[in-house]
């Protein structure tokens, strides 16, 4: 809770956790009997001092503790202590804990996991050892793991003979610098205001600094709302120094001083660390003065009721709008004779995290199989369409043996398609990593027996190609931006979706018009360049010579690495996404927006391909409605319309026709394609692919396309030339119709057809190619 750092001696906002991992190659044997070798020969620490705790069933943890520890130190707890669980389903098992004793006398049996830092806990070793279904029942894992973790600021405090982890080398550099800056001296005592102001500080600003210089910052939801009720946090007790300007900033340079051999980012990036903590400071001081402000009406108006408590609702309304916390409204409260209703104020925090829980069981519910004993290879860089296996299923998620299906990761989103098994179609809505498999989260619930079965799995190839131009247009603005603001222009976030694209860097000034204009002439240079995008799979050594090569703070980089390149002298990435083959098949590039997200960080917004035209449109009913008589500007949007509206059409046609080529069929020696073709908007669209694709096979070749369109079906039938006095398109698509109550006809190279009997469309389509094999030529 953040509430509680600073009143005690253990807990921290940012930790080091310390461990090791067994994924099946050693147990509970040797993690207990490494633990104490660690801890007594290593570290040479009184084994007087050490208690250990098990599960009250862990029968087998008891006994190998009885090895090392009489039975008085080896305590039985239940599962709210010794039970580590994911959630409600899942991986799950049994933990043992190792509790140092602090008191004088070594009397602290009673006190072990009673929440005091007389006896505080030092390492956890978790047993993976069940799976827990949805009725409860705990299975035996086939291969049991173990999660070791040990908090680096406890050991730290327990090696240097202090009962504090913040009178650590850690921290106490941090102190002293915050006693230089407000004059005060240290109070250890723990509920002092002086030292649980410097502590909080001294705690906060590590977690602020790390989190920053990984690429969060400070906003009004998800990671970022956590960050600036940190940042919110450390200033109002900075307030309680007598601080009235910022100051928090000012203590980075002695934290990277501390921790920057260990972690050169902070030493790399201490200057945007700086900036952004300092604009936070800056914007809250007004919040702050704006919150006493309230505090003063509420406490008005509790006297004017004749009160002497403030109510509840009231003391959350400080905290949660203005970032009060509860002892500061206590503080000022009892300055004014008056006290607060905490039970209504800790009823409205439950309220809150209630709502929280709930958000965040509709954003993860049914996402994650418990247990999952696969990997799952992706083969999405090559195709978007592939048979394979189903290798595990639980709700609406199952997991595939190889999937095309892209997971969203470094800013680009999960693919959406559809995963048919045994004639049953699922949509796809979402996709997961859990472990090495990748999970598929669908809209409708998975039937559990089709675990096993063979699968025919397809990505939205239209959204996939949407996604690509938008990350391959990333990199070419990632780089332009370096070239027209400088090369501090660090990438501190971004998304990738098949509607537009966004990317948040580190600079500290508005981009102005001029420039904007030049970083789009530069991207939009580079797709008429037609330039090949190159993929490179490398060593990490053998791609970081690579030069001028990007690689992000904060990824984590195995041994090989992929790297995305657009001209050796232009770009180079270290990307895992995918990406256009070549530049011009981005189409179009256009800046959306530019604006300020922190202080020192920018984020600009952009769409490309039919995203722009979608865009256009937008552009162009704004200006309809707003200035109708500027007709001039309309002629020119109109123009860049049409000439978006043919890239749309050339961009579709460059997807949809080899894809419809490959699922030709062959009647005797002719060449035959058959679909029913989604996505269309027009009868004229329908045409032309079908125009197109005749064109394409040239000879020996004829293709049936439908469409629905306004609740009703319609048929376009196209011959090549050669074949075209034996098999007339304008018969064969009568023919056709006639099986869904309509009718149609046309020359003998290109026919079409309409009718109102929609349902039956796609079955009739597939069995075209019968139609044709008995099809008798008329006069």
């Amino acid at each position: 809770d953040l509430e509680e750092v600073g009143y005690d001696t253990y807990h921290h906002t940012f930790f080091e956790m310390l461990g090791n991992w067994s994924f099946g190659d050693y147990y509970k044997a040797e993690a207990i009997a490494w633990a104490w070798e660690l801890l007594t020969v290593e570290w040479k620490l009184p084994p007087e001092r050490l208690y250990a705790t098990v599960h009250h069933s862990d029968d087998e943890s008891y006994a190998l503790w009885k090895r090392h520890l009489p039975e008085s130190h080896i305590l039985r707890f239940g599962d709210k202590d010794n039970f580590w669980e994911m959630g409600e389903t899942g991986p799950c098992g049994p933990c043992t804990e190792i509790h140092y004793d602090r008191t004088p006398d070594c009397s602290g049996r009673e006190l072990v996991n009673a929440g005091t830092q007389h006896v505080i806990e030092i390492w956890n070793n978790v047993f993976i050892q069940y799976n827990r279904t949805s009725d409860g029942t705990l299975q035996e894992l086939p291969r049991k793991h173990v999660d070791t973790g040990m908090g680096l600021e406890r050991i730290a405090a327990v090696l240097q003979g202090t009962d504090s982890n913040y009178e650590t080398d850690l921290f106490m550099p941090l102190i002293r610098r915050v006693e230089e800056l407000s004059g005060k001296q240290y109070d250890r005592e723990l509920r002092a205001p002086v030292g649980v102001a410097m502590r909080v500080m001294a705690d906060h600003v590590r977690a602020l600094s790390f989190a920053i210089a990984d690429g969060a910052l400070p906003g009004n939801e998800g990671r970022g709302y956590v960050l600036r009720r940190i940042l919110r946090r450390a200033v109002r007790y900075a307030r309680n120094l007598d601080f009235t300007e910022p100051v928090l900033y000012r203590l980075v340079e002695v934290l990277a001083d501390i921790m920057g051999d260990a972690f050169p980012e902070l030493r790399q990036h201490r200057a945007t660390i700086e900036r952004v903590i300092r604009g936070e400071e800056e914007a809250f001081y007004a919040t702050l003065d704006r919150g006493i402000e309230r505090y003063m009406a509420i406490a008005a108006q509790t006297k004017a009721r004749g009160g002497s408590v403030i109510r509840g609702e009231d003391a959350f309304l400080l905290y949660d709008s203005f970032g009060f916390p509860l002892d500061l409204t206590e503080l000022m409260a009892r300055d004014d004779g008056l006290s607060v209703d905490h039970v209504g104020f800790e009823e409205c925090m439950a309220q809150q995290r209630q709502r929280s829980r709930q958000a965040q069981k509709r954003q993860h519910a049914e996402v994650i199989l418990p247990s999952i004993d696969a990997e799952t290879e992706f083969v999405g860089y090559d195709t978007l369409e592939v048979e394979t296996r189903v290798v595990a299923v639980e709700g609406n998620a199952l997991v595939l043996a190889a999937t095309p299906f892209y997971v969203e990761s470094g800013g680009q989103v999960s693919d959406t398609g559809t995963i048919t098994v045994d004639g049953l179609t699922l949509d796809v809505e979402d996709v997961r990593r859990v472990g090495g498999a990748i999970v598929h989260v669908c809209r409708q619930e998975v039937p559990p027996s089709l675990q096993g079965r063979i699968a025919y799995a397809r990505v939205d190839s239209q959204r996939r190609w949407s996604i690509q131009r938008n990350h391959t247009a990333t990199h070419l603005v990632h780089e332009a931006l370096r070239r027209v603001l400088g090369d501090h222009v660090k990438q501190s976030g971004s998304l990738v979706a098949p509607d537009r694209l966004r990317f948040d860097f580190s600079h500290f000034a508005k981009v102005s018009a001029d420039q904007l204009q030049a970083i789009e002439q530069i991207v939009n240079a580079k797709i008429l360049e037609r330039i090949p995008v190159e993929t490179r799979i490398l060593p990490i050594e053998q791609a970081r010579r690579i030069p001028g090569v990007k690689m992000f703070f904060g990824d984590k980089y195995g041994d090989i690495v992929r790297v995305v390149i657009v001209d050796e002298t232009f770009s180079a990435e270290f990307c895992g996404g995918t990406h256009v083959r070549n530049t011009s098949e981005i189409g179009l590039f256009a800046l959306t927006d530019e604006s300020a997200i922190a202080a020192g960080m920018r984020r600009i917004e952009a769409v490309t391909g039919s995203g722009l035209v979608s865009y256009m449109e937008r552009l162009r009913q704004a200006l309809e409605e707003s200035a109708s008589q500027q007709t001039t500007l309309l002629e020119r949007l109109r123009s860049v319309e049409r000439e978006a509206e043919k890239l749309r059409h050339q961009q579709k046609m460059a997807v949809l026709l080899p894809e419809l080529l490959s699922h030709a069929a062959m009647v005797g020696s002719i060449r035959v394609v058959a679909a029913t073709v989604d996505a269309i908007e027009t009868t004229d669209e329908l045409r032309a692919i079908a125009e197109s694709l005749r064109q394409q096979m040239r000879t020996g070749g004829i293709a049936l396309l439908a469409a629905k369109l306004n609740g009703k079906a319609h048929l376009v039938c196209a011959v090549t030339d050669d074949l075209a006095s034996q098999y007339h398109a304008g018969k064969l698509v009568a023919s056709v119709a006639e099986q869904l109550g309509g009718k149609g006809g046309g020359r003998p190279t290109l026919a079409t057809a309409g009718a109102h009997q929609i349902e039956q469309l796609d079955s009739v389509v597939a069995q075209f190619p019968l139609l044709l094999e008995q099809w008798i030529p008329q006069d």
